[in-house]
């Protein structure tokens, strides 16, 4: 800790990588890049089972190949640029539609949903509000100026009252008519 850094500031080893997951589309990011992988390594990759080989190489695999690596890419882009998010967003959907004839039906179907999905959650993907950090006095003056006051009514159940320059037509029609701030 440093004298220049106030306490509550310092964010713990074990949060950095929370906080960093939470500014971005990290989950939009990861889907994409998995979509990728299967639509760029099915049309290239073969499978061995004793003396047979099974391939899928395709005349298109170079197609294939381009698609796999810009949706990785358009992952990582999420990651580490989330202000392009929505035009992420946008052409990976594009590229996995796209990836349905060139590269055998999306890298199996898998490809193409999880890149599809990826796509999806980035576009609608938006940033939490920033949360204002008061400190401790300025909260307890605005705690003060602000404080409700306890009336027991006639009934001897404790009514809350609001200041006069809180109420408003929504806090009047709320309490059934009646004027809550005065």
């Amino acid at each position: 800790m440093s004298a220049e850094i106030p306490a509550s500031r310092e964010v713990p080893q074990e949060n950095r990588f929370k906080i960093w997951r939470q500014t971005r589309p990290f989950w939009a990011g990861l889907l994409t890049i998995f979509g990728g992988v299967p639509i760029a390594y099915l049309p290239y990759g073969d499978m061995r089972l004793g003396n047979v080989t099974l391939a899928m190489q395709t005349t298109a695999g170079a197609g294939a190949l381009i698609i796999g690596v810009l949706l990785i890419t358009l992952g990582l882009t999420m990651w580490f640029q989330p202000v392009v998010r929505v035009f992420a967003g946008v052409a990976t959907i594009v590229l996995a539609l796209v990836s349905i004839p060139v590269s055998n039906f999306g890298g199996l179907v898998i490809g193409f949903l999880l890149s599809l999905v990826g796509g999806g959650m980035s576009a609608a993907w938006a940033p939490a509000p920033p949360v204002e950090e008061t400190t401790d006095a300025e909260h307890d003056e605005q705690h003060e100026a602000g404080a409700e006051t306890e009336v027991t009514t006639a009934a001897g159940v404790p009514e809350q009252r609001v200041p006069e320059h809180h109420a408003t037509e929504t806090t009047i029609d709320a309490n059934g008519g009646r004027n809550s701030a005065g």
